[in-house]
Parts: structure tokens; sequence; C-alpha cells
């Protein structure tokens, strides 16, 4: 029996395909790297957004009519967010959702036998140090913990996801260290909200770092996305362990407006000027530091005001990366009740900051030019060359180099979103 995997979305979910895939692999059951030879295809999917939603569901109806005679299998958050759209669009599926990912054999063995088999719901079942299939050597991915304490209006998938659910430190720690013995030299530590680890099980996301790149070997550790409210009591203690050497100095800290009034409306939980200290300490701290938000454009509360206090904030901080949103409702999201701002209002706004976006980031950019800067080198580039990553996790373009190595490069110019380079001999 033969199975291809295709995974929509964020890091975590990629994680969530290589578990599939490795609970496959121990059944005795082939991963194959094309739908043409599979007999069953899995689509791990996201829901995150709309337009991601619609290219979900578009990939299902498609695959259901190029490929009538092969068993489809959905995964992923569609599982949990939209199982009366799942039905409609694929009623002959199978399902495996987030949480039911040990069961992945039996769902694919039954599903190629006829049965239409559906197995959804929560569970505590851990997702460390289990069997994956990676499909990248040098990068390895860990979930640390799954679900969060948020109440975000705007979001569903943590309808997918659940409630916390942290896993030990030492199972997390030993993941890594078989991976390093293995040959990778990037850790990615990830979750819904790294920064809620622990706090369902007493453990710290700042002790977990440490632990973690005290291990023996050459590598970096990327930390996953941080809700400011839940790092609020625990700066400092992050902090330190951030300034390990083996530790990216990146964060990516999501803001969504620069707006209180909006950030109540959206329940995050924590003020601007709370954003703005926690920031401030960081960069303080570690001055190499690359910062990236997110921001979500036209909630159905933000007013022009609201809006330029975004902008404003988005020019104080100058983060290096941006990530922009328009806002869209979501399903069982509490915002999706409310009225959507004027398409043309949402349309302006979004290119306005797309505008601010390239420019602060590109300036930010150019200040590396002429620096010396030691990268690691972690994929080849889609164009030719390799791209490497710097200490502060900043893409590098850099020739005549080897996978998985660290090397010193001369940065010789700079765009919004990568560095270019020549090697240092």
């Amino acid at each position: 029996m033969k199975v291809y995997i295709e995974s929509y979305g964020c890091t975590f979910n990629k994680a969530d395909g290589q578990i599939i895939a490795g609970n496959l692999q121990e059944n005795d059951i082939d991963i194959v790297g094309s739908m043409e030879e599979a007999d069953v295809i899995i689509v791990n999917t996201c829901y995150v957004k709309l337009p991601t939603e619609n290219k979900v569901t578009y990939r299902i109806q498609k695959l259901q009519n190029d490929f009538p005679d092969k068993k489809i299998i959905v995964g992923g958050c569609m599982v949990e967010i939209d199982p009366e759209k799942l039905d409609k669009v694929a009623p002959n599926a199978s399902w495996i959702g987030p949480h039911q990912l040990n069961k992945s054999a039996e769902v694919v063995k039954s599903t190629y036998c006829g049965e239409v088999v559906r197995e959804s719901g929560f569970s505590k079942e851990s997702k460390v140090d289990v069997p994956k299939v990676m499909d990248d050597s040098l990068i390895h991915i860990i979930q640390i913990c799954e679900g969060c304490l948020g109440a975000c209006t705007f979001c569903c998938t943590r309808f997918a996801r659940g409630p916390l659910n942290s896993y030990p430190i030492e199972d997390i720690k030993e993941e890594a260290r078989k991976a390093i013995e293995q040959g990778a030299c990037e850790i990615q530590l990830t979750a819904q909200d790294t920064a809620a680890f622990g706090k369902d099980s007493g453990e710290k996301l700042s002790d977990l770092i440490k632990e973690v790149a005290n291990l023996d070997g050459d590598f970096r550790i990327r930390v996953g996305m941080m809700h400011p409210k839940n790092i609020l009591n625990d700066v400092d203690e992050i902090i330190d362990a951030m300034k390990h050497p083996k530790v990216y100095n990146f964060i990516h800290l999501p803001i969504q407006s620069g707006s209180d009034k909006v950030l109540s409306d959206m329940r995050r939980g924590h003020s601007v000027n709370q954003y703005l200290d926690i920031v401030s300490k960081f960069k303080s701290e570690i001055p190499s530091l690359t910062l990236a938000v997110d921001i979500i454009v036209g909630y159905p509360t933000e007013s022009e005001e609201d809006f330029n206090l975004t902008v404003e904030l988005l020019e104080k901080i100058k983060p290096s990366l941006i990530h922009l949103s328009k806002y869209q409702h979501r399903k069982g999201a509490v915002s999706s009740s409310l009225p959507e701002i004027p398409h043309e209002t949402m349309k302006r706004r979004s290119k306005f900051l797309s505008e601010i976006k390239s420019k602060i980031t590109e300036e930010e950019n150019k200040e590396l030019v002429n620096s010396n800067q030691k990268v690691l080198v972690i994929e080849k580039g889609s164009k030719g060359g390799f791209i490497a990553k710097t200490n502060s996790y900043i893409p590098v373009i850099v020739d005549n180099v080897s996978l998985g190595t660290f090397v010193d490069v001369k940065i010789t110019d700079a765009t919004a979103t990568y560095l270019k380079s020549e090697l240092l001999r």
C-alpha cells in the first residue's frame, strides 16, 4: 500500500504531517513522492485564514475529480473546525483529526479496504519523541505543546487545537538530542503559543530553551511564536535563555493592532504599552534581535484612528519581519458576528501597510550591509546558490558552500526580504 501526504499551513501542521508519515512507516505502509503512484492521498489541511480554507477545499474537490479511483483522507484543522463543510465537500473521505495521529495507520488501512473512517476529538496523546518521517534532515521541528490559553475573538484554530497540553522538557530534550546526533543543525521549537509552554505542567519555556541549548553539538534553536500576554511574568528569564549562543536572536511576537481599544475587542489580554515594554527589554538586552510581528488589518471595530495607531506603532518598533493579514470572518470565531468594514477601506489600509512594511524591513536589512556575519547554511536556493541564516535568523544568499555548515560572509546588499553576501575565506 502506498500513501502520498500533502500538508498545508504552519510549522506545527507540517510536523503533524511528519508524525502521520512516521506512524504509517512504522506499520509497513510506504510513503511515496507523487499522487500518481499512491493508493491513498492524505490532505493535511490548514484553516487559519479564508484564502487557505478556499485553497484546501478546492484541492480536496480537485483530487476527487482527478483521481476518482484513489482513496482520499482529510487531516488537519478542517476536521475539527468545519466538519459540516468537509462532509459536503468530500462525503466519501475518511478523516484523521489533529489529536488522532496515532491512529493514522488504522485509518489508512480501513480506508484502503473501502471503509469510511473518521477519527476526531481531543486527546492528551504526546507528539514528542514519536516516529517521524522528516522531509529535511537539517531542520528538525519539535512540538513543545499543543493548544493555547487564549480567547482571541478572530481565531478559529483554537477550536481545532483545544486547551493547552504541554509536553515534558525531558522528552523534548531527548528528541532534540537524537535529531542533533542524526545531523540536524536547526531545532525549531513550535507551538500555537510557545510562551504558554508549561503553564499547565509547572515547567517553564526559559528552562526548556536552556536545556536544549546546552546539548552537545553545533546547532541553532529557533523559538516559535509567543503570545505577549504569556511572557509578561517571565520576560527576564526568557531573555536570559535566548542570550545563549545556540539560540537565534529572533522572536515572533504578534501584536495584531496598535490600538488598545481594538486589542481589548480582540481579547488579546495585553496593552500596547505592555507590548512595548517587552520589546524594549528584548532589544536592550539583545541588540541584534530580529523582531517579527503579525498585524490584522481591518478588524470589524477598527476605526481610522485605530489604524493610524497601528501605523505609528510599526514606525516606532521597526520590526524586521511584518506578517500582514486582511481581517476575514472565520467559522466559530466571536468576531464573525460583527459587520465587516467596507472592502475598499480594507484594501486601502492593507496597501498602505504593505508599503510601510517594505520600507521598514528594507531599511532594517540595509543596516547590515558591509557587516561580517557567521551564517548557518540550511537549504538550496530555488534560483541557485544556497540560503543561510544569520544569528538573527535573517535569510542570506551565499554561493559555493555546503549544506549544514557555518560559514563567515560579508553582507554586500539587502532587500526587504533577504541579504546578499560574499564568502570570507
